[in-house]
């Protein structure tokens, strides 16, 4: 299945000042985990079979939490959107939450895919962090990854994306996923990531240009590039029933290095950067006619 983060953070960072307040998110995840209890409602004929040429179609909703920005001690909560297009009778398809929306120009059958990388970072104000340390604008990353997968239970992904607007830095990272499934009830993950950011990037987050002793920031910091954050993800999609089911994840960076050493990481944010998700899905087959 395709894990629809970034149109979330889209929704909740762009255009709608209400929802950066904590109990505006709220009720919004609310309100769509509620819509989703009542589509699974769904008539019969939605689980009919599709005849060759058509698609199933995964759709769900419901609620995450991850950080305001990176380094945050506060949390985003958002709406968790689940989406997913695959050929009838093939097995649920694999992919972790922290992937970046895209498609693979070989498939996920190959031994190598690659193709584009698409992801949404929010913006970060001022007023978020409590100190004058800077604003960094809503940044679209753009790029590509590369996926190999040695066996149907094992995959290693690396991502390289470019900002535009915002951060304007390259970001990526690398990982691992060892993966155990049931072709069309349950799919659990767990695995390995390491987060790099260069200079500029960690300028944006994790820089200071010069001391704000007022806000206990006593001296400018400039930090290099490199690794960011280590830390692991766990994904779990499991069919509750004919055509619907659950899918959450939960996931752990710990900032390290100068990320780490960062006064404004000391004083207004935390090393510790968590994050987790959980929505409800149903499928039914378009196209192709019906058997």
């Amino acid at each position: 299945m395709l894990f629809c983060r970034v149109a979330a953070t889209i929704f909740v960072t762009s255009g709608f000042p209400d929802m950066q307040k904590p109990k505006a998110r709220l009720r919004v995840a609310a309100l769509t985990g509620a819509v989703l209890l009542l589509s699974i409602a769904a008539p019969a004929s939605a689980q009919d079979e599709a005849a060759p040429g058509g698609r199933t179609v995964t759709l769900g909703l419901g609620a995450q939490i991850y950080p305001l920005y990176p380094g945050a001690h506060d949390y985003n909560i958002a709406p968790f959107p689940v989406f997913g297009l695959r050929r009838p009778g093939e097995p649920i398809v694999f992919q972790s939450a922290d992937d970046g929306g895209g498609f693979g120009f070989l498939g996920h059958d190959s031994v190598i895919d690659f193709g584009p990388a698409v992801r949404f970072q929010g913006k970060r104000d001022e007023d978020d962090v409590g100190a004058p340390v800077g604003n960094v604008g809503f940044t679209v990353e753009v790029g590509g990854f590369v996926d190999i997968n040695p066996s149907r239970n094992f995959r290693i992904r690396a991502e390289l994306r470019r900002g535009i607007g915002g951060h304007k830095a390259w970001v990526g990272w690398l990982g691992a996923d060892l993966i155990a499934r049931d072709d069309q009830n349950y799919i659990f993950s767990i695995g390995p990531r390491v987060r790099w950011g260069n200079n500029r990037y960690n300028d944006a987050y994790f820089g200071l240009p010069s001391a704000i002793p007022a806000s206990g920031l006593p001296a400018a910091y400039n930090p290099r590039g490199g690794i960011t954050a280590i830390g692991g993800i766990a994904n779990f999609t499991h069919r509750l029933g004919r055509n619907w089911g659950l899918q959450a994840y939960a996931g752990y960076d710990r900032l390290v290095r100068d990320a780490a050493d960062s006064p404004i990481v000391r004083a207004f944010g935390s090393r510790d950067q968590l994050s987790g998700g959980a929505g409800l899905w149903i499928e039914f087959n378009v196209g192709g006619g019906r058997r």
